[in-house]
């Protein structure tokens, strides 16, 4: 009896943990989405204005394959730009967030850019959908948010068989970005108190659910590019990475960033 006790007591503290970390999730990004309603920012735009934002998102939506006429979840949906995206290419889209104020955004993206999604407040480690509801998932720097292992179990749940997600997600294989992540300025550094960036132990709890992973780096010396913003300089650097990463994949566990793609069985 003592030790259902004990056991009862560790699962309610690990709940309470995790509580707290959801809340103080939800209360920062319900944060950015009202600075970035105060600052009005425009919500018409091209698809290369978000496909063509960072290096790794059009090869990471690449992975999706042609989307039209499937059942698409956009899994930390944010401003809703990926979601709008998704749409434009034929897709019938639900976006899901914790935070209400970035789904009116998304919402009124959405309208704005004339297309339709289903915008739906929701814990992404705890998906309120029905088992094998979506053909492809796409999340943009949401797993380093969560707790790996629910995250992927109400993932595995709500693919069909034969589905497919892509993510892109910030990597934390590269100790000197580590330091420079603690250490240094730059812009748009903000960050939850309980994210951190993937490691090799978050793909195995990711192949413990996922028969097929396919992993690929991005940014390896442009990630300098962060402290030093100079156009030039960018487009030197990607065509290095994209040269010695060809030639010595082994260094894409260095990146500054991944995308992962994840594969049910048919």
């Amino acid at each position: 009896m003592y030790g259902d006790n004990g056991n009862a007591e560790r699962s309610r503290k690990r709940l309470g943990q995790a509580m707290d970390r959801i809340t103080t999730e939800q209360y920062f990004h319900e944060l950015q989405a009202q600075r970035r309603a105060t600052d009005r920012v425009p919500l018409q735009f091209d698809d290369a204005d978000y496909l063509e934002h960072e290096t790794w998102i059009r090869p990471a939506f690449a992975e999706l394959g042609d989307v039209r006429g499937l059942r698409v979840l956009d899994y930390g949906c944010g401003h809703g730009m990926a979601a709008v995206v998704l749409a434009r290419a034929g897709a019938s889209v639900t976006a899901i967030d914790l935070s209400s104020g970035y789904l009116e955004e998304a919402h009124a993206r959405a309208r704005a850019n004339g297309v339709t999604i289903d915008a739906v407040q929701a814990n992404a480690e705890q998906l309120p959908f029905a088992d094998a509801t979506f053909d492809r998932v796409w999340g943009c720097a949401i797993l380093h948010h969560l707790d790996i292992a629910s995250a992927a179990a109400t993932l595995r749940r709500v693919l069909r068989p034969g589905g497919r997600a892509v993510f892109s997600e910030p990597w934390g294989g590269n100790p000197l970005l580590s330091y420079a992540r603690n250490k240094l300025p730059y812009p748009g550094k903000q960050r939850t108190p309980d994210e951190l960036p993937l490691t090799r132990r978050h793909l195995r709890q990711l192949k413990a659910t996922f028969p097929s992973i396919h992993f690929r780096g991005f940014q390896l010396l442009s990630m300098a590019c962060r402290v030093v913003p100079r156009p030039q300089l960018r487009k030197r650097l990607d065509w290095c990475d994209a040269m010695l990463l060809e030639r010595v994949p082994a260094l894409e566990h260095f990146c500054r960033y991944v995308v992962l793609t994840l594969r049910t069985r048919q």
